[in-house]
């Protein structure tokens, strides 16, 4: 478990330094690499998870795996990350990418209702995750900054280096992110067993937050170097990852029939309430050049996450 958490520092500063680097050389946004390379990778616990859950007939898990991942991130990571440093929100974050975000949540609540996710939802999630992306990835190519692209082609030979060096720093630090992440996962169970503590507990804790680690991660570390779209960036990819690609993939495997009921009741409105006051956090009533998420707000997040775990334990264990 030490070794773990010591590796997944090292590595989410490794990983952001590397694409930091690859965004600059690109001509791309810090936000746009956030939501894309950042978002994919920092989900790859959830979509391992995901496609292994359906194939053993259990995709259910899945399901659970990827909103309370969206919940864990927005409440819990992007609280704790405000704490640490007030997160600046840009106008367009407001205006696109936040907004879409509250209608994919809104499709998840669609796409459940009828209390199963047959494999066409599955289909239908993963078409809107790659028209997004694809869209996303499109729009910022073609509106990339001409000075941007100018002074690259000048630095030549040794941008090329560069570039290389970051492409090697962004792949080494999220094999090593999503390996120490699963590490410390494994220890702090094994841990937690030989204490006593239920499986149950177990999984509603240690588990649900553990595949959230290298968001949790690469988010502080980007915050902490001043890279707050990478960070925010991060978030928003990831939850539409999750929501989209992880629940698609494993309701196209196998679809869920019967979705327990407390998830369209609990679960999904907890998902869209908190991504609604992101939303409502992030909007510039101050008059600044831009908005930001404070402390103060970070705190509130952080705080809602607790309640909500609370609820989790005491459904569980029979108060409520």
């Amino acid at each position: 478990m030490v070794i773990g958490l010591a590796v997944l520092v090292y590595s989410a500063d490794l990983f952001v330094d590397g694409a930091v680097g690859v965004a600059r050389f690109c001509g791309m946004s810090t936000l746009l690499i956030g939501m894309v390379i950042v978002g994919f990778g920092t989900s790859a616990p959830e979509m391992v998870v995901s496609a292994l859950s359906a194939l053993q007939n259990n995709p259910e898990l899945a399901l659970g795996n990827a909103y309370g991942s969206n919940i864990a991130n927005i409440a819990l990571i992007l609280g704790v990350t405000a704490l640490i440093a007030p997160t600046p929100v840009q106008k367009n974050v407001i205006r696109k990418d936040i907004p879409i975000l509250v209608l994919v949540t809104f499709l998840a609540l669609i796409l459940v209702w009828d209390g199963s996710v047959s494999r066409v939802d599955g289909f239908i999630n993963l078409v809107v995750f790659f028209g997004l992306f694809g869209y996303n990835i499109y729009t910022e190519l073609h509106q990339k900054n001409k000075n941007t692209v100018s002074c690259l082609e000048d630095e030549g030979v040794k941008e090329n280096k560069k570039i290389g060096k970051s492409i090697f720093f962004l792949l080494l630090g999220l094999v090593f992110l999503v390996a120490s992440s699963r590490a410390l996962v494994w220890g702090a169970v094994e841990v937690a067993r030989a204490l006593g503590v239920s499986d149950l507990l177990i999984g509603l804790t240690v588990v649900a937050v553990g595949t959230s680690l290298p968001e949790l991660a690469s988010s502080i570390a980007a915050a902490r170097k001043g890279e707050h779209d990478l960070a925010l960036g991060n978030i928003i990819g990831s939850n539409m990852f999750n929501t989209l690609a992880v629940v698609g993939i494993a309701a196209t495997i196998s679809p869920m029939s019967k979705v327990e009921h407390m998830v369209l009741y609990r679960d999904i409105p907890v998902m869209g309430c908190i991504t609604l006051l992101l939303f409502i956090f992030g909007i510039n009533f101050r008059k600044q050049p831009l908005g930001r998420i404070n402390r103060f707000e970070g705190g509130f997040f952080v705080f809602a996450y607790v309640c909500y775990v609370a609820v989790l334990i005491m459904q569980a264990c029979g108060k409520l």
